[in-house]
């Protein structure tokens, strides 16, 4: 039997199968996934095949391989990683200007990651409900700032169904996956898109403006326009893994349009002469924002395996 993980838990996971049925499966021995040294050698998102065992357990024999993955250090102190989740269509990262904030170096970070594993990435902006005429003025910058990096961005408020018209298509007949700090309103909108699911929330923290974990493991939930929504915890940090400091330009999509006009093809757009990034930057067609973001993380030592 066939079918996608939906749910896991650890060795014990939820398995929508090709028929339909859900069933929960344990993994069977040891699975060590195929070039990384992951945390989770299962994640939300895989195809796996499934047999039966003689006392009627539903065994995963098999972890077919993975068109693309989302990975992320796995703590600060682990020189592992943890996959977020598997065969993803698209990524939908959901951001605030308030309540809490979301910091663009965290917005940077993921890009960049899923830039280095193929996955298309659409920009929410939560929230817009609350913002003042500062807080619109942000808006405007930041959807200035990625819409002309090359990514989407729609400004919503996932409490408000009618701004949720221009998006809710999106979704349809594709596996999407919703990232973002713990607070900005995921489960919100997943709940706006899809009310049966009654997915739980909770409300941002007073004191420091944050938000606390609802969601506490990634899990793939099925829409009525026949898409998925892989929900995942919120996340506080995200850093970059495994990836060489000389291909991060090449993560930048406005940096890799006018890098082959640089003179030295080993460039990496911080000092050198007839520098194209850095005329894009004096020119404005690179956002300051963006660029002070790539130097932060290309010069940033807290992640093992990024060299």
């Amino acid at each position: 039997m066939k079918g996608t993980v939906v749910k896991s838990t650890g060795s014990s996971c939820v398995v929508l199968l090709d028929s339909g049925e859900q069933i929960t499966a344990t993994l069977k021995g040891i699975f060590r996934t195929k070039g990384i040294d992951s945390t989770n050698p299962l994640a939300v998102g895989d195809k796996v095949g499934i047999s039966i065992s003689d006392d009627g357990d539903a065994l995963i024999e098999e972890i077919e391989e993975r068109k693309n993955h989302i990975i992320r250090k796995a703590t600060k102190l682990s020189k592992r990683s943890h996959i977020v989740a598997a065969n993803i269509d698209f990524a939908y990262l959901m951001i605030t200007l308030s309540k809490p904030k979301t910091h663009l170096l965290f917005v940077d970070r993921f890009l960049v990651t899923a830039e280095a594993y193929h996955i298309p990435v659409r920009i929410l902006i939560n929230k817009t409900d609350i913002y003042d005429d500062k807080l619109k003025k942000q808006l405007a910058v930041v959807i200035e700032t990625y819409q002309s990096a090359g990514y989407e961005c729609f400004p919503i408020s996932a409490l408000d169904k009618n701004s949720l018209d221009d998006i809710s298509d999106l979704f349809a007949n594709s596996i999407n996956l919703m990232a973002g700090n713990s607070g900005v309103g995921k489960s919100t909108l997943i709940n706006s898109l899809e009310p049966k699911l009654n997915i739980k929330t909770n409300e941002v923290s007073s004191h420091h403006e944050t938000g606390k974990h609802t969601t506490t493991f990634a899990e793939m939930h099925r829409l009525k326009n026949g898409g998925f929504i892989i929900d995942t915890p919120g996340l506080k940090s995200f850093s970059t893994y495994d990836m060489e400091k000389e291909d991060l330009s090449h993560r930048f999509p406005e940096m890799r349009k006018v890098m082959d006009q640089c003179q030295f093809g080993n460039c990496q757009h911080i000092n050198e002469p007839n520098c194209a990034v850095l005329a894009a930057l004096e020119s404005g067609e690179i956002a300051k924002t963006r660029y002070r973001n790539y130097l932060d993380i290309y010069n940033s030592d807290e992640v093992e395996g990024f060299r």
